[in-house]
């Protein structure tokens, strides 16, 4: 049980310009259905502070733009594949769409002043490509410029340190109906264009740059099983009505990774003058073996080179992991030695987005003529063994709390590429959408995750591994992809009807924790 006075929680809340009568009758609810007593609410941090890790270890909060901005076909901006898909009827929960989600667009210095009261110091945000290119290339939409100068602007005065990624799913829809997006070679130069106008026009206040987000997720959800936009895939592994789920998950995946490598190409004549940096964030499942067996040992490895060294190992390396070339052959695009030099080294840091961990054990392809990146991997998928379960779930179907497996996730990082400069880019747990606002303020179990979470980083850090920074996800609730608003990530409660935002219990541990000293 949680064990500060009610007292001081009032006091927390009071700092920041919320309306109180929800959060004060949250409390009271809260009290008369736990039996609490005002001596009984608090925040455990375990221990936890600021000062517990490195000087300098940057804590923020993450978002996308089409989660987040709204404003999705105003003041300019072009549309991207997901305002396309998701227009397919009966494809998102209530018709949902990121038309105006937490509306950001209108709202950043609000939410800005929110992050620094919470006394977080970094956002993690992404730049629309359609908002500021509505064509994918060529004619600049200069009312996007102003509004992402202005976002940076904002951002510098309040303290917060801007992280720019450049791509979190969103391609403009003109390059898919131009040329098929990222199944084409022609979007690496349309990528590296954006990328350098970027560079030269925000570059000189943004020190922190990302190419993707989770590019593993565009070519895995978007081209193998199309549960992600653009929806494309065999017959066999999803609902779609083209695609090949044998090939174009690996063709895109290549074609990401040159982009990626051909951006940072640009990016090299800026950072001498400019003194940044830029990288990838890449997702990172745990996969740990259900037995001891040779057999699911082998199976997880595959699992972990199909999932993290896809993208990985030819950034490190300059070449696909051994096991994905021996299982795909010659389904599996190959680099030029010309793009393997580009690729090689092409990151300054990493991100991992960590969030949960499952059990794995060999499994041989039922169909052997079916083909598909995940029947790639010969592996199944566990979520218990003997009977208990690997953690317990949050709302969404894939995401287990498992803090051991963050552990285990950075410190394979740092074994087996060098132990590279980390962030842990994302990490966070879900409620349902339909959460009333009391119960949703009260969120006991992220702060749960959180605490345990951040227990397992602080224990890898001191074991060596080079975490520089943790970007919670998310600060608001907002527009989750497929699963629209019926699934809240934010340490603050958005009522979806007014776009009112009201801190949750999990957003002032945060303020706690991050409490400088005073000396």
């Amino acid at each position: 049980m949680l064990k500060l006075p009610l007292v001081f929680l009032l006091l927390f809340i009071s700092t920041l310009s919320v309306t109180q009568h929800y959060v004060v009758h949250a409390i009271e609810s809260y009290e008369e259905d736990n039996h609490a007593t005002p001596q009984t609410v608090g925040f455990d941090t375990g221990g936890l502070s600021r000062e517990t890790f490195p000087k300098g270890f940057v804590f923020g909060t993450a978002a996308s733009a089409y989660q987040v901005e709204g404003a999705a076909s105003k003041y300019g901006r072009g549309p991207s594949i997901w305002d396309t898909f998701i227009k397919t009827p009966g494809l998102e929960p209530n018709n949902a769409s990121g038309e105006v989600t937490v509306d950001q667009y209108h709202r950043y210095k609000a939410d800005i002043n929110l992050m620094k009261s919470l006394n977080f110091e970094a956002y993690r945000f992404s730049i629309s490509w359609s908002r500021i290119f509505p064509n994918g290339s060529g004619q600049i939409n200069w009312k996007g410029v102003a509004y992402y100068n202005k976002l940076i602007n904002y951002m510098l005065k309040k303290g917060i340190t801007p992280y720019a990624n450049l791509n979190h799913y969103d391609l403009p829809q003109t390059l898919e109906d131009r040329y098929n997006g990222w199944l084409s070679k022609k979007v690496v130069k349309d990528f590296a264009d954006y990328a350098e106008f970027c560079f030269k026009t925000f570059g000189d206040r943004v020190k922190n740059w990302h190419t993707f987000n989770e590019p593993r997720v565009v070519a895995d959800l978007g081209y193998n099983n199309g549960f992600f936009a653009p929806g494309r895939c065999s017959k066999a592994f999803g609902n779609c009505t083209e695609g090949n789920s044998a090939t174009e998950p690996y063709i895109v995946a290549h074609n990401l990774i040159l982009s990626h490598a051909a951006a940072v190409q640009r990016y090299r004549k800026y950072q001498a003058k400019q003194k940044g940096r830029i990288g990838i964030l890449l997702d990172f499942v745990w996969y740990e073996p259900l037995t001891r067996s040779k057999a699911d040992q082998y199976a997880a490895q595959r699992a972990r080179d199909f999932h993290l060294g896809w993208f990985l190992d030819p950034i490190v390396y300059g070449e696909y992991p051994k096991t994905m070339q021996n299982i795909v052959g010659n389904r599996l695009p190959k680099f030029s030695s010309e793009e393997r030099k580009m690729v090689k080294g092409s990151i300054d840091y990493l991100g991992i987005n960590q969030y949960t961990t499952y059990y794995i054990y060999d499994k041989k392809p039922e169909d052997p003529e079916v083909l598909g990146y995940q029947k790639d991997w010969h592996c199944g998928y566990a979520y218990e063994r003997h009977g208990v379960p690997i953690g317990p779930r949050a709302h969404s179907y894939w995401l287990y709390i498992v803090p051991w497996g963050l552990y285990k996730s950075v410190s394979y990082v740092k074994e087996r590429y060098g132990n590279p400069t980390i962030i842990l880019s994302e990490s966070g747990m879900d409620d349902p959408g339909n959460v009333t606002l009391p119960d949703g303020i009260f969120d006991t179990t992220r702060m749960e995750f959180y605490k345990s979470y951040l227990t397992e980083l602080k224990r890898a850090v001191d074991d060596g591994v080079n975490v520089i920074g943790f970007f919670a996800w998310s600060l608001l609730d907002n527009f989750e992809w497929r699963l629209g608003y019926t699934s809240r990530f934010g340490i603050v409660y958005v009522d979806f009807k007014n776009l009112k935002r009201y801190p949750k219990m999990s957003a002032y541990w945060f303020q706690k924790l991050l409490k400088h000293k005073k000396h």
